[in-house]
């Protein structure tokens, strides 16, 4: 049974790792992004590209989540697509290379539309080419921090 709000909407008040991953209740966990986080565009992919620097794409997806579940109708895919890769890069994380592999494919296929006119400044074009990189990896090893640059 899932945790609950007070409206009754399904909430996960477990800790959580670095990656995303419950831990026990009561355990020492990372804090996530707050249900509620309203940031301007630049202010997202600026937080967002901290938190991948710092290998927290579980993270950086909360705040690419938030962000596109506020953007206008022409704009949702690209921030779907964002938060797509930053969940796919988690999954590098965590070992699970197919999960990982089925993610980055949709997100790259989801930000192509936005490569001859991106918005917000955002590295379309060296955003799909890092995701192609990873998608062409023989071996997609957890140990390894992925790099990538939004912008």
């Amino acid at each position: 049974m899932r945790d609950r709000d007070e409206e009754g909407r399904a909430r996960n008040a477990r800790p959580r790792d670095a990656y995303g991953s419950p831990l026990p209740y009561g355990a020492d966990g990372v804090p996530t992004m707050p249900e509620d986080l309203d940031l301007p565009p630049a202010e997202a992919l600026a937080e967002a590209q901290r938190l991948l620097d710092a290998d927290r794409p579980f993270h950086a997806h909360e705040v690419l989540e938030a962000a596109w579940k506020r953007a206008p109708d022409g704009e949702r895919e690209l921030w779907r697509s964002l938060a797509q890769v930053a969940v796919g890069i988690t999954h590098v994380r965590r070992g699970n290379p197919r999960g990982a592999r089925a993610l980055l494919g949709r997100a790259a296929a989801g930000l192509a539309p936005f490569a001859a006119d991106p918005p917000h400044g955002v590295d379309v074009a060296g955003v799909v080419a890092a995701v192609n990189a990873l998608l062409a990896a023989e071996d997609l090893p957890p140990a390894t921090p992925v790099r990538l640059s939004l912008r």
